[in-house]
């Protein structure tokens, strides 16, 4: 007579079973994503400035995320502080602002290369306004860029875009960059000295130009008609980044073009208007260092390129001014200093932009 088995070997039979059949179950199963601690740390340089939406929409949204990707942001008061440790390889990426400085930097062999589109002035967007203290306006001691002659006009700092927008506007009234008296000082610090009357006008970004202008302090003068399209801000990579780790800056900038994307579909008609609007404002308030919603619906948001394209007809303009004014160092040039090759590999992969605004 056979043995019958035990009531204690059948559910051990069974467990062994089981564990089999799930062993095999999991081999079947698609490979699992990365896990967040594998994901490929790259540092971002940020002033937590509204040009830098890309970044935090990207990160918020998963893009990054997408391609395998997880972003450090490390914050600065001041873009030029970011050069070299960009340049050092401390950084991997930076948001910056065309300038002498930039190419100054590559020409004492700092490594950098402008590789997209992060900040720029359009038509109907003009973020970086010249303005004017209200009371000369009502006075009637300036009606145009003409009248600027002799008076005090605060830039950021030397050698900067807004001092290249400036010349444009004083060119179109005949006037030279040296027939005004120029200040420096910080973008928050011009509604002060607006204010007070130590400036009579600046060459300004938002929200200061908003705050100034809701305040009854400024008034603009309109600029576009002299500069309508100038490439403000940029997106640095250090050239470690490129040489050492190419496809993840190819990744890095597919997720940064979705995020400019995404932020290029809340503008409509010169303001955060659009479908995506709404969302975009809870991000920048969140992440930047303007946190009133109201008066992201008041400002002038920024125009960004949706493919990340850099207009090189204004790269050009700046640079020869830069020249002009004595600025720049050693022989550096435009196209040594810019690298289109991330931006075209990224739209090559997701497809060209076909929304508008």
């Amino acid at each position: 007579m056979k043995n019958k088995p035990s009531h204690a070997s059948i559910p051990g039979r069974r467990l062994l079973l089981g564990m089999a059949g799930a062993a095999i179950g999991l081999a079947l199963l698609p490979a699992m994503p990365a896990l967040a601690q594998e994901l490929a740390e790259v540092k971002v340089g940020t002033n937590n400035v509204i040009s830098d939406a890309p970044f935090f929409i990207a990160n918020r949204k998963g893009y990054f995320k997408e391609q395998g990707i997880r972003i450090s942001l490390v914050p600065f008061d001041a873009g030029p502080k970011m050069i070299a440790p960009l340049g050092t390889g401390q950084l991997d990426v930076a948001a910056g602002a065309m300038s002498a400085g930039l190419y100054n930097a590559a020409a004492r062999g700092i490594n950098i290369k402008v590789v997209a589109d992060k900040g720029s002035v359009e038509p109907g967007y003009d973020y970086m306004p010249i303005l004017v203290r209200k009371q000369l306006v009502d006075s009637g001691k300036v009606k145009t860029f003409a009248d600027l002659k002799g008076l005090k006009v605060v830039e950021a700092a030397k050698g900067g875009s807004p001092g290249s927008k400036l010349n444009e506007a004083l060119k179109s009234a005949g006037l030279s960059y040296k027939d005004v008296q120029h200040e420096y000082m910080g973008y928050p610090q011009h509604v002060t000295a607006l204010s007070n009357a130590a400036v009579d006008a600046s060459v300004t970004t938002e929200p200061s130009a908003s705050q100034a202008v809701e305040r009854g302090i400024a008034v603009k003068l309109s600029t576009d008609k002299v500069y309508g399209d100038q490439q403000v801000a940029v997106l640095l990579y250090g050239g470690d980044f490129i040489k050492k780790s190419p496809e993840l800056a190819r990744k890095f900038m597919i997720a940064y073009i979705k995020g400019a994307r995404f932020y290029n579909d809340a503008l409509k008609d010169g303001r955060f208007a659009g479908p995506n609007a709404a969302e975009l404002i809870s991000i920048l308030t969140a992440e930047t260092n303007v946190k009133d919603p109201e008066l992201y619906k008041k400002m002038v948001p920024n125009a960004i390129d949706p493919d990340g394209k850099l207009n090189d007809a204004s790269l050009k303009k700046d640079f020869a001014f830069y020249k002009e004014q004595g600025y720049l160092e050693g022989t550096v040039t435009v196209e040594q200093v810019v690298d289109k090759s991330f931006v075209e590999a990224a739209v090559k992969a997701i497809g060209p932009h076909k929304a508008k605004r």
